[in-house]
């Protein structure tokens, strides 16, 4: 799987506004929802299932990272967004520390083995430390997807 397999391009923040875990996750699937990855009927739906997902455990994985994500009946395929938040986020992680990079992902209910793979693919690429640097100075969402298509073409080295 490829992050331009399910990462909506217009669903790419590079500067988010939220500063607490639930802010970032609304306006995350926001920005599904404005790139139309999600249906707007749907919003509120997902958001929620997408905070019940969080409470059976943070998906902030440590090292800055998160990847909340859920599966939903209203998804037809695997949409992703991508948020990089500059002063960090508290995202209850699992090493305590602030979140800065994000990535969601919202998935149909029929299709858990794109789910797991989609987290696999994210979770491999975000061990690279220079990629996480690259990704957290972007500026622009041309350079985030730079740096997503570059991570596809295993620039980084952490492919299989």
């Amino acid at each position: 799987m490829k992050f331009k397999e399910f990462i909506l391009p217009d669903a790419i923040r590079v500067e988010i506004k939220a500063t607490d875990k639930q802010g970032v996750i609304r306006e995350m699937a926001e920005s599904l929802r404005d790139a139309g990855g999600i249906k707007k009927d749907e919003f509120d739906s997902i958001f929620k299932a997408i905070i019940k997902r969080e409470e059976l455990g943070s998906t902030g994985i440590g090292r800055g990272i998160a990847v909340p994500h859920t599966k939903h009946e209203s998804v037809e395929k695997l949409v992703g967004a991508v948020a990089i938040s500059r002063d960090g986020v508290g995202f209850d992680s699992l090493d305590r520390e602030k979140v800065y990079l994000f990535f969601l992902i919202v998935s149909p209910q029929h299709q858990p083995s794109e789910h797991l793979r989609a987290l696999e693919h994210i979770t491999r690429q975000l061990k690279d430390d220079r990629f996480c640097r690259f990704l957290k100075d972007s500026k622009t969402r041309d350079e985030v997807l730079a740096l997503l298509k570059e991570a596809d073409e295993d620039m980084y080295g952490m492919g299989k």
